[in-house]
C-alpha cells in the first residue's frame, strides 16, 4: 500500500513538474508581465496551490457570526471600505487594482468561491493566499476573526446584492486625493466661498 502511495505521489509530482516548465517556457517567450492573462495552466496549478494549502480543519469549521441584517450591514461597510479597492462592491473583481494583480482579482459571485465551505472562504481572509494580492487580515484579537466571519456572510450575499445595497457601498468606499479635493471645492462653492476659502461677495445692481 505504502509503495502505491508512493508510485501515485511520484506521479503527481512529475505531472506538476511538467506542466511548470511549461507554464515557465511560455512565459519566457512572452515575458513575465501582469497585464497578461493567466495560462489555463497557471490558472489550474493557483487552484490547486490553494486547495493544498488549505488545513483540512479549516473546511469544516462553523461560522459563528449570526445571518442577520445588523451583521449583513456591518459587513458591508466593512467590504466597502477595507475590500472593494480590489474585489469591487459587488464582488466581480472590475476595479482597476483588481483587473491589474496577477493573477486578476477573481468574480467571487462564481461556483469557484461560493462553492467554498465558511471555514475555507474564512481562513483566506485571516491567512491570505501566497503569490497573489491576498494579503493575511487576522489580527490577534477575537474581534478581527469576528469581523472576518461577518465578510464571509456577506460573500455568500454577493450573487443577490441588490442596486440599493451597491449605491450604499459607493458612499463608503474610499475616496482618492482628488475626488476628496473635489468634494471639499463644491461644499466651499455651496457655502458660498472661493477657492481660498473667502466668502464671495454678491453684488446687486
Amino acid at each position: 500500500m505504502n509503495r502505491l502511495r508512493w508510485f501515485l505521489a511520484g506521479i503527481i509530482f512529475c505531472a506538476v513538474t511538467a506542466l511548470l516548465a511549461a507554464a515557465l517556457v511560455f512565459q519566457n517567450a512572452h515575458g513575465f508581465s501582469a497585464s497578461t492573462k493567466p495560462t489555463a495552466v497557471e490558472t489550474w496549478m493557483a487552484r490547486l496551490a490553494r486547495s493544498a494549502a488549505l488545513p483540512r480543519d479549516a473546511r469544516a469549521r462553523i461560522n459563528p457570526a449570526p445571518n442577520t441584517p445588523e451583521v449583513l450591514a456591518d459587513a458591508r461597510a466593512h467590504w466597502a471600505d477595507h475590500c472593494a479597492t480590489c474585489h469591487a462592491n459587488d464582488g466581480s473583481g472590475d476595479t482597476f487594482i483588481g483587473r491589474h494583480t496577477y493573477p486578476p482579482a477573481p468574480d467571487m459571485r462564481l461556483p469557484a468561491t461560493q462553492r467554498m465551505t465558511d471555514g475555507e472562504l474564512f481562513y483566506i481572509i485571516q491567512n491570505g493566499i501566497r503569490l497573489t494580492a491576498m494579503p493575511a487580515w487576522g489580527g490577534e484579537s477575537e474581534h478581527d476573526a469576528l469581523d472576518s466571519w461577518k465578510l464571509v456572510r456577506f460573500i455568500r450575499q454577493l450573487p443577490k446584492l441588490t442596486d440599493e445595497e451597491k449605491a450604499q457601498m459607493e458612499k463608503l468606499n474610499p475616496k482618492s486625493p482628488a475626488e476628496l479635493r473635489e468634494e471639499e471645492e463644491e461644499e466651499r462653492f455651496l457655502n458660498g466661498e472661493n477657492s481660498n476659502g473667502q466668502q464671495m461677495q454678491h453684488h446687486h445692481h
